[in-house]
């Protein structure tokens, strides 16, 4: 019969297909600060599956949260949070209340979300213009959005820039990276196996050689390439 394909075997689950949530120090996002209030960086710690490193920061009433440390950033500096805090490195403040031009990260959307944009390793978003409640930012990818104006943003490029220009050098080095973040590596072509292991193996070449439209209810041993495709054949040129 040959062995099941990949995604019958994430369908089925097991421990090589699952999220190793367990290894993470916690969720790396803002407080729901509603107020005020000053907080200490008590460490910087390193998060299982982030190349950006974390910085751990307790508040003046004993909670604490993580977020992503920014160059610069040290163990026992003060940073202030919410409405009033200045425009220093590491603090986090309301983007409606920064100077166009200010380099800012780990940006929120909307109030209260946490923190979505610009929060991998070594990017910043830059303040480019205001217009009534909506703050405009650049992204790293200089694609410009809209945020709220009490959106908080963290002052400050994320550290760990420049982690990705270090060469692998071995496979077993892709391998760990890619097991901490449940992707499953090395990833094989159908058209590499043999006929009983795929329905696209076999042949003289490593090509599907047979039509790769299969049905939108074929069954889980059959459903790889194209499925339930809207046409087939080449494009007609005009």
């Amino acid at each position: 019969m040959g062995k099941k394909l990949l995604q019958q075997r994430a369908g089925r689950g097991n421990i090589n297909f699952r999220n190793p949530g367990w290894l993470r120090v916690g969720k790396v996002r803002y407080p729901s600060v509603v107020r005020y209030q000053i907080g200490k960086v008590i460490d910087i710690i390193h998060n299982p599956g982030m190349l950006a490193p974390v910085a751990k920061v307790k508040l003046e009433d004993g909670t604490s949260f993580y977020t992503q440390a920014v160059q610069g950033l040290v163990i026992n500096q003060k940073i202030e949070i919410g409405k009033g805090a200045p425009s220093s490195l590491g603090n986090i403040v309301e983007v409606g209340s920064l100077p166009e031009g200010t380099m800012i990260s780990n940006v929120e959307k909307y109030r209260g979300d946490g923190g979505r944009y610009a929060r991998s390793a070594g990017s910043y978003a830059i303040i480019v213009g205001k217009a009534g409640n909506k703050v405009l930012i650049r992204m790293p990818s200089g694609k410009i959005k809209e945020v709220m104006y009490n959106a908080l943003a963290t002052i400050g490029v994320i550290a760990g820039g420049g982690a990705l220009e270090k060469p692998l050098l071995k496979a077993g080095n892709n391998y760990w990276k890619y097991k901490v973040k449940a992707k499953v590596w090395p990833h094989v072509r159908g058209v590499a196996m043999n006929v009983v292991d795929h329905p696209h193996g076999g042949g003289l070449h490593a090509s599907v050689s047979r039509s790769s439209t299969v049905s939108r209810n074929a069954p889980p041993g059959r459903k790889v390439g194209h499925i339930a495709a809207r046409r087939t054949g080449r494009k007609e040129r005009k």
